[in-house]
């Protein structure tokens, strides 16, 4: 199964890092060089297989409905996105925000991950966003065990930086909503989205 196999190479691939002694034995055998070009290329191609894998699997037959999430769930996701891409922005850009998110990758992988949960009844869909989930919280606990207190820098640039991590934030988040997500996923979230 295409979905599974790619879900469990990426995660495992990005698991690596909450394993400090492997990843030191394989950045020895291989170079940080080579680590990291191999790190890249086998989670692009993980990523592509669970996605192709995961569009797959939305409409086989083992997909079975789990339940059906009532309609304000749903509306609960939408509010949750709002602050993921917020934090996703945030990952990049220094400022009070990402400060204060110690690490927002992975706050926004989470907060991504219980969204989709919530609105999302199929086994396909549990089984991802689950995993997701699950990867978030057990990385955000490697991560406080090996660097305790030095996630991002704990400095911010100033409150300009915040303020275009909330603009560039609220548009990718508009983006998906209006656009994006019936564009790339197949699923329009709003009537007449598209």
């Amino acid at each position: 199964m295409m979905f599974v196999a790619g879900l469990v190479l990426f995660l495992g691939v990005h698991l690596l890092p909450t394993r400090p002694a492997l990843r030191a034995k394989l950045v020895a055998l291989l170079g940080d060089n080579i680590y990291k070009i191999a790190f890249s290329l086998v989670s692009l191609a993980s990523f592509l297989l669970m996605l192709k894998g995961f569009g797959e699997a939305r409409g086989a037959s083992w997909n079975l409905v789990i339940w059906t999430p009532p309609v304000w769930t749903k509306h609960v996701a939408f509010v949750l996105m709002w602050p993921a891409f917020v934090l996703l922005i945030g990952t990049y850009v220094p400022s009070h925000i990402r400060m204060r998110a110690k690490h927002p990758m992975l706050a926004a992988i989470k907060i991504w991950a219980l969204a989709h949960l919530l609105a999302n009844g199929d086994l396909a869909g549990m089984i991802l966003f689950a995993s997701f989930l699950a990867y978030g919280v057990v990385d955000r606990i490697s991560v406080k065990k090996r660097a305790p207190g030095v996630l991002f820098a704990q400095r911010a640039e100033g409150w300009r930086n915040d303020a275009l991590v909330l603009v560039a934030g609220t548009a990718a988040y508009l983006v998906m909503l209006y656009y994006g997500h019936a564009a790339w996923i197949g699923v329009a979230l709003l009537p007449g989205s598209a």
